[in-house]
């Protein structure tokens, strides 16, 4: 009874490791391929789910369904203007035919061995017949597009389909990077060389122009000061010769007062007189009496 016991879990647990080998599970975002002794089998999985295979003589090799990334090396190329550049590029890539892919490709870790020489030289095929200024800023575009679809011929023998080619750097060389920024400094310093000559003669000329100007308003304003105050001084005498005509004590007088205005202006009060005409000022100032002349 105990060796049957024995014999039955013996059976069970061989039973059970036969399933567990013979199951396996394919997620939504990849695609599986059965290998029989290493021989590929029809079809290829591409439906999720739990799948079976034969356990032993069958194993399973996944492969992915969303894009993948393919990082090519630093290439040094020469454009068709004889410009040296260090170009570096990627690659995005989905695989289409897994049979195909992997009779050719034998796994997704040999896609850089396999499909790196093939991107490198359709760049280096491509930039070779181009202009600096073409993969730089101009034909960009077109060019990476170009590197794609003959990529993508390529590819379509391996069971992957290329989406998608681009440059992430065009640069030059290091050896002549150096020249290229000296000769685009000096042009940036001769251009503001220029410029700064140009707005020299241009700063100039306005204030030539406004000099002028002030010299001609300053002059008109002159005149017409002038003017007005040569009016303001006939006026004036005429007023005062209708008065001195009128009133000549009282016209003496406040001439008497204007000179003494005149003389104590600024804030000194000092005033010398001769002494025999100290009374006679003092006079003139209190009561108004008639200014005798000066003394000889």
């Amino acid at each position: 009874m105990r060796t049957f016991l024995g014999f039955l879990l013996v059976v069970l647990g061989l039973a059970a490791a036969a399933l567990y080998n013979s199951a396996f599970i394919v997620n939504q975002n990849e695609q599986a391929l059965v290998l029989r002794f290493g021989d590929p089998q029809n079809p290829v999985i591409r439906d999720p789910g739990l799948k079976w295979k034969a356990p032993i003589v069958d194993s399973v090799e996944i492969f992915e369904k969303r894009i993948l990334d393919l990082d090519t090396n630093e290439l040094e190329v020469t454009t068709n203007d004889q410009q040296r550049l260090v170009v570096d590029a990627y690659t995005r890539y989905r695989i289409t035919d897994p049979l195909k892919f992997y009779q050719n490709v034998h796994g997704q870790s040999n896609v850089t061995n396999v499909m790196g020489p093939v991107v490198e030289s359709t760049i280096r095929n491509v930039v070779n017949t181009a202009r600096l200024s073409d993969v730089v800023k101009d034909k960009r575009e077109p060019l990476m597009k170009e590197i794609a679809s003959t990529v993508n011929a390529e590819g379509a023998k391996l069971g992957i389909e290329v989406v998608d080619v681009r440059l992430k750097r065009a640069n030059l060389h290091p050896t002549i990077s150096k020249s290229v920024f000296a000769r685009m400094t000096a042009d940036r310093e001769r251009v503001a060389t220029e410029l700064r000559a140009q707005g020299d003669a241009e700063k100039n000329r306005i204030t030539a122009n406004a000099d002028r100007e002030v010299t001609i308003i300053r002059a008109e304003a002159t005149k017409g000061s002038d003017i007005l105050r040569g009016e303001g001084e006939a006026e004036r005498n005429h007023i005062f010769a209708e008065a001195f005509g009128k009133d000549p004590e009282f016209a003496r007088f406040y001439r008497a007062m204007q000179a003494c205005e005149q003389a104590f202006k600024g804030g000194d009060t000092r005033f010398m007189l001769s002494p025999d005409s100290t009374n006679s000022v003092c006079s003139a100032f209190t009561e108004g009496t008639k200014m005798p002349p000066p003394a000889k």
